[in-house]
């Protein structure tokens, strides 16, 4: 199973990234995520053997844990791309408040998922929630221009627990599902 640690987004706050979503749409080459799957991840653990998930679970578990953090408020706003301007391929937004909470929890569940043999990540950690893909550069400067001069505010929400999701892929794109829940 194709599997990832999470906080998700609450429904409430999906017409808020389908509005920001909207500015981006113009854009040529673009695709939008679905607003209802919104969420930052913590660590993409990539296929679990179904064998190995309680092993998983109980690594995330131990990491939430050790982290030390304490439920807090997250704040999602501004807008910002992977790898950079000159080579957009994701569009995102980022976080005003929680940076510093979500980067203990992703050090901690890297840490840990690691030990079990999971690969380290090869980048520096940016808690971010993916709004967008390019697929090709045709509406590269009107992404460009966005992310330079819009800072949308997409809301606050109290991050409470970290989730280990399951993601299935379809022609309609991926569904999620929470295997397992780990409060703060």
């Amino acid at each position: 199973m194709r599997t990832f640690v999470a906080v998700d987004l609450p429904d409430r706050l999906g017409e808020s990234v389908a509005a920001v979503q909207d500015r981006l749409r113009p854009a040529a080459g673009l695709t939008v995520t679905d607003p209802g799957n919104a969420h930052v991840t913590l660590k993409f653990l990539g296929e679990v053997d179904p064998d190995r998930l309680g092993r998983v679970e109980d690594a995330v578990g131990t990491a939430v844990a050790e982290a030390g953090v304490d439920p807090f408020q997250a704040a999602v706003g501004g807008l910002g791309v992977f790898p950079d301007l000159n080579y957009v391929r994701v569009v995102w937004a980022g976080f005003r408040a929680g940076r510093g909470d979500l980067t203990r929890l992703h050090e901690s569940i890297e840490r840990e998922t690691t030990a079990l043999g999971f690969d380290q990540e090869s980048h520096e950690f940016t808690p971010h929630v993916t709004l967008a893909r390019m697929n090709d550069a045709r509406g590269k400067e009107r992404v460009t221009r966005a992310v330079r001069e819009d800072d949308p505010d997409v809301g606050t929400f109290p991050v409470e627990e970290v989730r280990l999701k399951e993601s299935r892929l379809a022609e309609d794109g991926p569904h999620y599902s929470t295997v397992a829940r780990f409060p703060l």
